[in-house]
């Protein structure tokens, strides 16, 4: 995994400077989104993975899963990996790009974990009191899981925050203990 990170990082500070250059990080998030999940699938890595097929071949096979849903510098990019045979990477270098446009735009994305689903208002008044906390604008994501019995769990980034019940009882069984 750290050695995957080292490689990938150069990739996605060079994407992550053409996209602020370009002002147009949703597009380039878009590309590399689409790239990401075709080097990913079983297929495409055995033949990345296979010292016989030729880096030219690879890279026709990832562009002409691509369609036109990449620009004239994506293609590129996809040649230049191939070449240098780092297109396995690609996830990673998804990952880090995002990391670097949230930070560029201030953002933070946050978990919201719920035992009961949670309407519009409340996630809501959840992001506007996480904002003010984190100082950025927070893209919350919401999911439910039962067997936090009731409250919430927040995760944002490295930060957790256990309101939950479930939290609560460990926390006492655990003071129990002692």
């Amino acid at each position: 995994m750290a050695q995957t990170t080292t490689i990938a990082r150069p990739y996605a500070k060079a994407v992550f400077e053409l996209a602020r250059e370009s002002r147009d990080y949703a597009g380039w998030q878009v590309q590399l989104e689409l790239l990401a999940h075709i080097a990913a699938d079983a297929s495409v890595r055995v033949a990345i993975g296979n010292p016989k097929v030729e880096t030219k071949a690879i890279a026709e096979l990832v562009l002409g899963v691509a369609g036109d849903k990449l620009s004239p510098v994506g293609r590129n990019l996809v040649a230049m990996l191939a070449e240098r045979k780092r297109l396995a990477v690609m996830p990673e270098v998804l990952e880090q790009f995002v990391a670097l446009r949230r930070e560029a735009e201030k953002t933070v994305e946050v978990e919201l974990v719920t035992a009961t689903p949670t309407d519009a208002a409340t996630q809501a008044r959840f992001a506007a009191a996480l904002e003010k906390k984190l100082g950025r604008k927070v893209e919350l994501k919401n999911r439910t899981d039962a067997s936090l019995i009731g409250g919430a769990l927040i995760k944002a980034g490295d930060l957790a925050i256990d309101g939950s019940v479930r939290g609560r009882l460990e926390r006492l069984a655990t003071q129990l203990a002692k």
